[in-house]
């Protein structure tokens, strides 16, 4: 069953139903990944993957979601707690706390207009992160925190399609047999920065 999550829009799966659970009185929302899911278009020309679901709502114009987010130990390689933006396999984003093959956590964005542009951000030492997406105008930005009050920027990008977009929640768990990723201090406001890069 999709929970109702205070002040966000009604959720629901991009695609396949995923394993959730939700607790209400610390406002936490934990997705467990299937064995081998993700999203990817390979830029190499590699099959594309799109076996993850996202729990998600149609964005509205202008507004930003964030949230901290947490991996549970141990962790494999590509697994990540993700904020995602949906359309369709040829048009998606995320924003990811994700584990690379260094053994590092680390922000990572995933930009998809027919192919994936597949950008590494800081390592990440803390036990979470704060990942934050917005949109802005015709445009969507990314943004990570140490503490959710000042913010670092990602990347500021468009979707080349004027279908509507899905944003919300993913778990991804590329090489693991699962991934179960925690996302707390949820926040949704109808609003983007009006700055990108001021930390605001």
């Amino acid at each position: 069953m999709i929970p109702e999550i205070a002040d966000l829009p009604a959720l629901e799966w991009t695609s396949s139903t995923s394993h959730l659970s939700y607790d209400q009185s610390g406002g936490t929302l934990t997705l467990t990944a299937a064995p081998g899911v993700d999203w990817s278009n390979d830029s190499l020309g590699g099959e594309q993957q799109h076996r993850a679901s996202a729990l998600a709502f149609t964005a509205p114009k202008n507004f930003s979601l964030s949230a901290r987010v947490m991996v549970a130990s141990p962790r494999t390689t590509f697994d990540a707690g993700v904020l995602a933006l949906w359309v369709d396999s040829e048009h998606w984003a995320k924003l990811c706390f994700e584990y690379s093959p260094q053994g590092e956590a680390m922000v990572v964005s995933v930009v998809t207009n027919g192919y994936s542009d597949d950008s590494n951000g800081p390592v990440v030492t803390a036990p979470w992160v704060y990942l934050r997406v917005s949109r802005v105008g015709p445009a969507w930005a990314f943004h990570s925190s140490a503490d959710g009050r000042k913010w670092s920027f990602v990347r500021l990008f468009r979707l080349d399609t004027e279908k509507p977009v899905r944003v919300g929640f993913m778990s991804q768990a590329p090489m693991g047999d699962s991934c179960e990723a925690r996302f707390d201090s949820i926040e949704f406001i109808q609003a983007a920065p009006e700055n990108l890069r001021d930390g605001s």
